[in-house]
């Protein structure tokens, strides 16, 4: 069993609402900030879910620390764009896309895994790629905002964890 499939651990999961983009982008900046080279969140919802607004909010937290301010589009189409900030590298992409998992080792996104803070949608397109630690942030609308639920899987995410339950 992959660990993005393992069962929860008590401690290690936390769900929030975001009830507007606001606080949706007040969670994103949390999480960009707690972040760390080698964390990566796997971001998963349907279309429309606010994957990318969490992962532009992030972004934009750790380029702004960086005194760095850049437009964020969506790697849709390119399928990864990579940010360079403060303590290295920022990878986002988008595998919806992708033809086949082994198209990851082509973008260079399994040794992103190791260095970069990596934010990846339709994380399942990796299949046994998946890296082993992670943060798995499932996005869906409740009727009143969004949910998101965020499993930890490995270890070394408690300061992550605080921070988003704290901007919440």
């Amino acid at each position: 069993m992959h660990p993005s499939q393992a069962p929860a651990q008590p401690g290690r999961d936390l769900r929030l609402h975001l009830p507007d983009p606001a606080a949706t982008d007040r969670v994103g900046a949390a999480l960009g900030l707690a972040l760390r080279p080698g964390d990566a969140v796997l971001l998963r919802g349907g279309l429309g879910a606010g994957k990318s607004a969490l992962a532009r909010a992030a972004i934009a937290a750790r380029l702004a620390r960086s005194g760095a301010v850049e437009d964020i589009p969506s790697p849709t189409w390119t399928l990864a764009q990579i940010y360079e900030a403060e303590g290295g590298q920022i990878w986002h992409a988008d595998l919806y896309r992708l033809g086949a998992p082994e198209e990851a080792f082509e973008l260079g996104l399994t040794e992103a895994f190791e260095t970069a803070v990596c934010f990846v949608e339709w994380p399942e397109r990796l299949g046994a790629l998946l890296p082993a630690r992670a943060l798995d942030a499932a996005l869906e609308f409740d009727g009143e905002g969004r949910s998101l639920a965020i499993a930890a899987h490995g270890e070394g995410w408690a300061e992550a964890l605080a921070a988003l339950a704290a901007a919440a």
